[in-house]
């Protein structure tokens, strides 16, 4: 099974299911002598944990990472990384009786037909629970990025409907859904309220900020900067789709509007998005992305099982409301990653 490989010097593999033993990354291609704890990918684990209130899964996974090669004495040696989260609260029962049944939303139909067969627990390698490696090779790229003073914050622009108005970077650590608005927060809760008593979900927008990005950064033509981080977001099962700084408004605006004009003091606004020709600006970075619903739902679903035959089907087991806000760590960790990539080939071209 391929494409579970991303970078083309600082390279991550995932690997692992859902239901089963463990899931983890490899990362070739991290420079030695980088300071590095479990502590450091324990934080950006804990982020993205199920079972942390309203909407969540239930399932309770203390995500607990071992690092098991590639560090000596608390330092990166510059040899493959290996880590592993191993899963603890393991319940395929739900699962039995769908082995046979395609759930709509799901990538069941596609993965039996291509592969000629699949793990039906949870979803198995199609599962949100394989972002839990991205993130944490993701630990990894960020502690890089700090290096450099490049940050990277992703915060719920919208949960179902619910659109933040105001961006407040302090007010996203005060509420459990991470919105940058303190007037959206309390109604984003109750529309989650309001669908999870439907039994039903909510999708909605991240919106991903990158702050002390160098200038130079992208390989034009076919690796742009965009490109890649829009391929490395878009490889997030709940994501449809990316944009960047002023993204679909532009399709509506003139070039006199859409121009970001230069002075002395730099660029005059961002509509950009802090990309151009595939090369960052040396502005923030601003990217967005659209979450679709959890496709695990309580009601009855009309679909086919594997000998063709129709069957309505209500989804039992354990399943979050919506993505948002567990995916948003998982985007900030695609970014890192492609970032670190994107430095250290200018690097090479730089000679250093």
């Amino acid at each position: 099974m391929g494409g579970n490989s991303i970078g083309a010097i600082f390279r991550v593999t995932t690997w692992g299911e859902s239901h089963g033993k463990a899931l983890g990354a490899v990362i070739d291609g991290c420079p030695p002598r980088l300071k590095l704890s479990t502590e450091d990918i324990q934080r950006e684990l804990d982020r993205r944990r199920p079972g942390q209130g309203l909407g969540s899964s239930p399932r309770q996974e203390r995500d607990r990472v071992e690092i098991l090669s590639g560090v000596f004495a608390g330092m990166t040696t510059g040899t493959p990384i290996s880590l592993a989260i191993f899963n603890e609260d393991v319940d395929s029962k739900a699962y039995e009786e769908l082995k046979d049944v395609f759930r709509p939303g799901h990538a069941d139909f596609t993965y039996q037909k291509k592969y000629g067969i699949r793990d039906e627990r949870g979803g198995g390698r199609a599962s949100a629970r394989e972002t839990v490696a991205r993130v944490a090779a993701g630990a990894v790229a960020k502690k890089i990025l700090l290096q450099e003073k490049i940050t990277i914050m992703a915060y719920s622009l919208e949960l179902g409907g619910v659109r933040a108005r105001k961006i407040d970077l302090n007010e996203i650590s005060r509420n459990p859904w991470q919105c940058p608005d303190a007037a959206a927060a309390p109604k984003m809760r109750e529309r989650i309220e309001e669908v999870r008593r439907q039994g039903d979900s909510l999708g909605g927008i991240v919106e991903i900020l990158v702050r002390g990005c160098p200038i130079g950064l992208g390989e034009p033509v076919f690796d742009k900067l965009e490109a890649d981080l829009a391929k490395a977001l878009m490889s997030i099962g709940a994501v449809r789709g990316v944009e960047v700084g002023a993204g679909f408004r532009v399709a509506g605006m003139r070039g006199s509007e859409v121009n970001d004009p230069i002075s002395r003091a730099g660029f005059q606004k961002n509509d950009a998005g802090g990309i151009l020709g595939g090369i960052s600006t040396g502005a923030d970075i601003i990217l967005r992305v659209a979450v679709k619903p959890i496709p695990s739902i309580s009601l009855a679903q009309k679909t086919v099982d594997s000998s063709g035959r129709s069957v309505t089907l209500k989804i039992q087991g354990r399943h979050d409301v919506s993505a948002i806000p567990r995916i948003n760590p998982v985007c900030e960790a695609m970014v890192a990653i492609v970032l670190v990539d994107h430095l250290m080939r200018q690097r090479t071209l730089d000679g250093g």
